[in-house]
This record gives structure tokens, C-alpha cells and sequence, in this order.
């Protein structure tokens, strides 16, 4: 069965290499075969062939009977490509998570002198990637100030609260307008405490007291100025306790 080069491509860059292809399209092809059964249908050298059938295995891609003579069988591509997936997102966390721990203290190091105190971001994109950016380098604490203009960008940015912070960090969320516009952000499992107060004019998200990102307002929710200047972050994060001390638990 011939295949398209679109094809072929995608699945070397879900990790199979040449003859592991030819053995799984083979195996789509003719069905249950031995392992020089798929040698000889799919042209793959037999001393190369115990290796390709395991490492298809390994990867989700085909199975095989549990007694001998061993028969392999596919495993169906929408099933095998889901595996891949999984597989690829996981090893994509321990990636980053070894390079992250190593490069980001050089990064933070250097930055002391060339990172600048204040950064205005335009847009969707730019300010979820930088809420991203701010959560996983926290580790004590995030507090969150939502505005009602702001709750499109903190549903949005849930799972990467869900997701993106380390088991270290505690989240205070407060909240403007009712309680039941809120609720979805319940069910996020590391929120240590949400309030709700009537109104509240500004807010933002502030990591560790050294960290801050505030929303500009209602008419630009997706306006927001990033600053690590101390006496601004610290303003703001004094300016926080004072509203959450006079705000309703949830």
C-alpha cells in the first residue's frame, strides 16, 4: 500500500524511522503476520526485523500474540497516533523541567542587570504567554486581584494555573461581581482561598512579591503592564491585602 509523502513525513516526526513505517503500513495492509512474514512483505531486512517489531511495540504501534510463534498486529492509527501523543507531552514536561531548573537561574542571573522594570503587553498571546512565564517561575506564592473586565483572561489562564505551577506555590484568588460568575474557578484543585468583593477598579496577578502584572482596564482587558520594580510591585501587593482583608470568602 503506497502512502504520501505528507504521510510518511508526519510519521518520521512521531519518531518512526524508515523501516518501521514499512512494517506498520505492511501490517495495515496484509494483517497478522510473523515476524519474516513482515520481513518479506515489507521488504525490511530479517536481521533488522526483531528490532523494528519491538521498537513499533514500544511506541504503541502494533502488538503481537503472547505465545510462538510470535504474529504482530497494528494497532489501529487514530489509537497509535493518541499513544504517540502522550508519550511526546511527557516527554516534552521532562525536557523542559531539566532545562528550565539548569538554564533558568543563568537567565534570572543576567537579567539583574538587562531586564528591564516595566514591559506593556498588547494582546491575547502576549499576555497569557507571559502569565505562563510568571507562574513557573514562582515559588511561594500567586495572588490574583480579577476584576469582572479580566475573568475572560483568568479562564483562560486556568490551566495554566492548574498546570503550570510547582507544588510549592499557594494561590490567593480575589474576585469583583458575583459569586456565581466565579464559581468555575473552584474546581481548580491548588486555589487556597477565593473571595469576592462588589467592585474593584484595577487588578493583576503578583508572583512572590517580586513579580507583577496589571490590567489597565476595561476597555483594554488585553492591555496589561508587566514590572519586577520593587517599590511598584510591593505598592501593589500591599494595595492587595488591603482589599482581601475586606473582601467576602467565597
Amino acid at each position: 500500500m503506497a502512502i504520501n509523502e505528507n504521510t510518511r513525513n508526519a510519521l518520521r516526526e512521531m519518531g518512526l524511522n524508515a523501516y518501521e513505517i514499512d512494517a506498520y503500513i505492511a501490517l495495515l495492509e496484509v494483517g497478522q503476520m510473523t515476524a519474516m512474514e513482515v520481513s518479506q512483505e515489507a521488504k525490511v531486512p530479517y536481521s533488522k526485523m526483531y528490532e523494528v517489531l519491538n521498537s513499533l511495540k514500544d511506541k504503541g504501534w502494533i502488538k503481537s500474540s503472547e505465545s510462538r510463534p510470535f504474529k504482530y498486529y497494528p494497532v489501529p492509527p487514530l489509537e497509535a497516533t493518541r499513544s504517540t501523543k502522550l508519550r511526546l507531552e511527557d516527554k516534552y514536561l521532562i525536557w523542559e523541567n531539566t532545562v528550565t531548573q539548569t538554564l533558568q537561574p543563568l537567565y534570572e542571573k543576567r537579567e539583574l542587570v538587562e531586564r528591564p522594570d516595566m514591559l506593556i503587553l498588547r494582546g491575547q498571546q502576549a499576555v497569557l504567554g507571559k502569565i505562563e512565564e510568571v507562574l513557573k517561575i514562582a515559588t511561594k506564592e500567586i495572588v490574583i486581584a480579577a476584576p469582572e473586565f479580566a475573568k475572560p483572561v483568568i479562564a483562560m489562564a486556568e490551566p495554566l494555573l492548574e498546570n503550570g505551577l510547582k507544588n510549592t506555590v499557594s494561590v490567593k484568588l480575589m474576585a469583583a461581581g458575583k459569586k456565581e460568575d466565579w464559581l468555575f474557578i473552584k474546581k481548580y484543585t491548588g486555589l487556597n482561598e477565593l473571595r469576592i468583593r462588589d467592585h474593584m477598579f484595577g487588578g493583576g496577578i503578583i508572583a512572590d512579591g517580586k513579580e507583577a502584572m496589571l490590567f489597565l482596564g476595561e476597555d483594554k482587558p488585553t492591555l496589561v503592564i508587566w514590572s519586577n520594580h520593587v517599590g511598584l510591585v510591593g505598592f501593589a501587593r500591599e494595595y492587595f491585602q488591603f482589599l482581601w482583608d475586606s473582601s467576602a470568602p467565597a
